[in-house]
């Protein structure tokens, strides 16, 4: 074991658990791992880059199934590490780390391009030369911190007490859920799975690509990692949570205040926004959405939002130019909030297969199998024709879809009803009805 803020792994006496529904416990007795470094800044984040970097090592000796079991979907793999040993700054000396149904997420990654090696990377590793930054912890990144390799800020998927975090080449979403919404997970799993299959992975839905449970000081965590719905190079200049509603649908003052902050309906329409895509595009985006809240309402499931970010091409090209005219070398690789200022060409430390070409962008150009949620907006460039749209690229994708229409939600309806009206456009009303008018909204505000 190191000290000075580092800690390896070289011998650990851990049990680990393998369980399935109805099928026997296997322990497991691990010696002598491979040496490896896991650094983070709190002790519940080294167990989640340690943990997920053990899953993978294990399915990896796993043989691929011709096809997944009614079991797989009740499935999960659970180890549980004591070591007095371990440097408490950055591991604690116990804890233990359960992956729910790690075949069906393994079989979900595959549908949606994603490599295991790649997932692991992400979640898993830094770039060398970012190893000795104390703050860019683990290979994630809190979503407030400066950092050359920080992410843009994703509190716009934020529902109340969630926490949210980006693997450091900003691929990849972790979010804390309650055992609520794990449960909703494990009762929507199946569907969700043979949706993906029929759609062979073209959708709006999050891309759910894993789900764990954290334990640590006896305090349980819950995590789902999905695809992130931004850029992992391009700068979203405005964002939008829109659920179709207007009742109590604005951003407060303080959200207004913020950077970068998270607007809402009311926000989008007295701004006289639009979404410009043209007419192919908005047909191809409104077929897909259509089909994906049909599904949504099948499951009983609302209060879902379409999460919109805007990345604007003229300005990300002014912000650009404006940081070559300082000469600063360090300067034009971030903004100085964490922004990919410099960032039409691909971060050559970036990992993955996808990300490791050399491949230059140019202005506002995006690869569509790293970037799967962006849409180009419609290109007609009138120079004296002031309503001709602005150059931007939309990222857009339905998020929060783990909202099951229960007994609380009823009663938050009624509630609403009689505060409201019975006319009026409030967000709890019953799925079939919630995904109409999230449907008749989001096909008026694309152009």
């Amino acid at each position: 074991l190191r000290g000075g803020g580092n800690f390896c792994f070289t011998k650990m006496a851990a049990n680990c658990t393998t369980s399935a529904s109805k099928t026997k416990t296997k322990k497991k007795h691990f010696v002598a791992q491979k040496v490896k470094l896991f650094r983070a800044s709190e002790p519940l984040l080294s167990v989640l880059m340690w943990g997920v970097n053990h899953t993978i090592n294990e399915l990896s000796h796993v043989q691929i199934p011709v096809m997944l079991m009614p079991d797989d979907f009740k499935a999960y793999s659970k180890i549980k590490v004591d070591n007095h040993l371990f440097n408490k700054e950055n591991l604690p000396s116990r804890f233990k780390f359960k992956e729910y149904c790690p075949m069906v997420f393994r079989n979900l990654r595959e549908r949606f391009s994603i490599d295991d090696q790649d997932y692991q990377r992400s979640l898993s590793k830094l770039p060398s030369q970012e190893l000795d930054k104390v703050t860019m912890n683990m290979g994630l990144v809190r979503q407030n911190s400066v950092t050359r390799s920080a992410p843009l800020n994703s509190d716009a998927q934020n529902r109340m007490g969630a926490r949210f975090l980006t693997t450091y080449d900003k691929r990849f979403v972790i979010k804390t859920i309650t055992s609520e919404d794990v449960a909703e997970m494990h009762n929507i799993l199946k569907k969700y799975h043979q949706y993906i299959v029929e759609c062979h992975g073209n959708t709006l839905l999050p891309q759910f690509l894993g789900m764990y449970r954290l334990t640590v000081d006896g305090v349980e965590t819950y995590m789902t990692v999905t695809r992130n719905v931004f850029s992992h190079r391009l700068t979203v200049h405005r964002k939008y949570d829109l659920k179709g509603s207007t009742v109590s649908r604005e951003a407060s003052g303080k959200e207004k205040a913020k950077e970068l902050p998270t607007l809402k309906d009311n926000d989008f329409l007295n701004e006289g926004q639009r979404i410009q895509i043209g007419d192919e595009n908005k047909k191809m985006f409104l077929d897909k959405l259509k089909r994906d809240v049909e599904f949504l309402a099948q499951l009983k499931i609302m209060d879902y939002s379409l999460l919109v970010g805007i990345h604007d091409v003229d300005r990300a090209e002014q912000e650009e130019m404006e940081v070559e005219e300082k000469g600063d070398e360090e300067d034009c690789e971030n903004d100085g909030m964490g922004h990919p200022v410099g960032s039409y060409g691909t971060p050559p430390d970036s990992p993955g297969n996808m990300l490791n070409f050399p491949r230059i962008f140019g202005p506002g150009e995006f690869d569509p199998t790293v970037d799967v949620y962006a849409i180009k907006s419609h290109d007609i460039i009138l120079a004296n024709f002031p309503d001709a749209p602005r150059k931007e690229v939309f990222f857009m994708a339905i998020i929060d879809i783990l909202t099951h229409y229960d007994a609380k939600k009823k009663a938050a309806h009624a509630a609403k009803t009689v505060k409201h009206g019975a006319g009026a456009e409030i967000s709890t009303v019953n799925p079939e009805q919630y995904s109409k008018r999230f449907l008749e909204f989001m096909s008026n505000i694309i152009t």
